[in-house]
């Protein structure tokens, strides 16, 4: 490539101006067709290729999508199985696209407006993961949504608003989990979930409840649990759990990072999964394997949740529809030791 030509000189080949040419590589209409086949052809004879990014610049676009993850301190939430695998099947799938990623950290508390971020930033589109439904979060979304901005939540759902989302069918997910147990003979089951600013944790225990109405057991609150998805929350709820493992000898936990806490202090307690009790995790994340006993897991597609959503904000973005984008991916219940007996 010759690195001297300029627009200059093709719009000197082809006969026009130099806005012309600049009009033609920015595809800014209206254009004759003869008129921009005559400049397409004078920069293929000078093997002339535009400054992309100058073009980008141009246009007020970036060619990158803001991924915005909350953060918590002394916590690395990249380092979790939830968030590792979501921000790895966006960044591949937006590479792959031709487009960048742009980590942007935000705290829980902190004051919500994502339309700025498309100044601040200057990103083409954005995913929200970490989404809590609150007024704060709710104003931000509604204002980013009534713009039309090019933008999806993954994992989170809000459903007296039509925003876009991408997510898994947490109801099944949590439905299977409490079938298999209550199939195996389990009619009390303890269930640890996460806060219900989440929706997937509304989801998860809408689908609890589905397996026992259709069972006929009784919804039973004094068998719910809280944490906060963390390690340290399911140790914590360990000591009150285990005062009830003489009936209840099942329990379900909104992910397997909670299980593992709970399973860990359980053992310390002289309570041991597989043994005297069955558990069941979420997410099916890579340490569920290496557990012992190794802990049956609902198996979430993160990854290809991700990968989608990047699909999705990037045809709002090159293709400049603005469809509603509300998906949902199945989840399968993986069966291993931690559930199938109690002696």
């Amino acid at each position: 490539m010759n690195t001297l030509t300029s627009r200059k000189d093709v719009a000197r080949l082809a006969g026009v101006s130099e806005a012309t040419v600049s009009r033609v590589f920015n595809n800014i209409s209206p254009l004759r067709e003869q008129t921009k086949q005559k400049v397409l052809q004078a920069a293929k004879e000078l093997n002339y290729h535009p400054n992309v990014i100058a073009q980008n610049f141009a246009k007020g676009k970036s060619n990158n999508i803001g991924v915005i993850v909350p953060y918590l301190p002394k916590v690395n939430l990249l380092s979790t199985h939830y968030f590792s695998e979501l921000v790895s099947g966006i960044g591949a799938r937006l590479g792959e696209l031709g487009y960048g990623l742009l980590l942007i950290f935000q705290t829980p508390d902190e004051r919500k407006d994502y339309v700025q971020l498309f100044h601040s930033q200057r990103v083409d589109g954005c995913i929200i993961l970490g989404a809590r439904h609150n007024k704060n979060e709710l104003e931000a979304l509604e204002k980013l949504h009534q713009l039309k901005l090019p933008y999806c939540l993954i994992n989170q759902t809000f459903s007296e608003q039509h925003f876009h989302f991408i997510d898994a069918d947490h109801v099944d997910g949590s439905y299977q989990a409490t079938m298999s147990l209550l199939e195996k003979g389990f009619q009390q089951i303890l269930f640890l979930n996460g806060p219900l600013e989440f929706s997937n944790s509304l989801d998860r225990l809408q689908g609890y409840k589905k397996a026992l109405s259709q069972k006929g057991i009784h919804f039973n609150e004094k068998l719910i649990f809280e944490g906060n998805y963390s390690r340290k929350s399911g140790y914590k709820a360990a000591d009150q759990i285990s005062s009830l493992l003489a009936k209840s000898k099942a329990i379900i936990s909104a992910n397997d990072r909670m299980a593992i806490g709970l399973m860990q202090r359980l053992n310390e307690l002289g309570f041991h999964a597989g043994k005297d009790y069955a558990i069941i995790g979420y997410d099916n994340s890579e340490i569920a394997k290496m557990t012992t006993p190794s802990l049956s897991s609902v198996n979430v597609p993160f990854y290809e949740m991700g990968q989608l959503a990047a699909e999705k904000v990037l045809q709002s973005i090159t293709h400049d529809i603005n469809e509603q984008i509300m998906i949902k991916l199945p989840v399968s219940l993986i069966e291993r030791e931690s559930s199938l007996h109690v002696h």
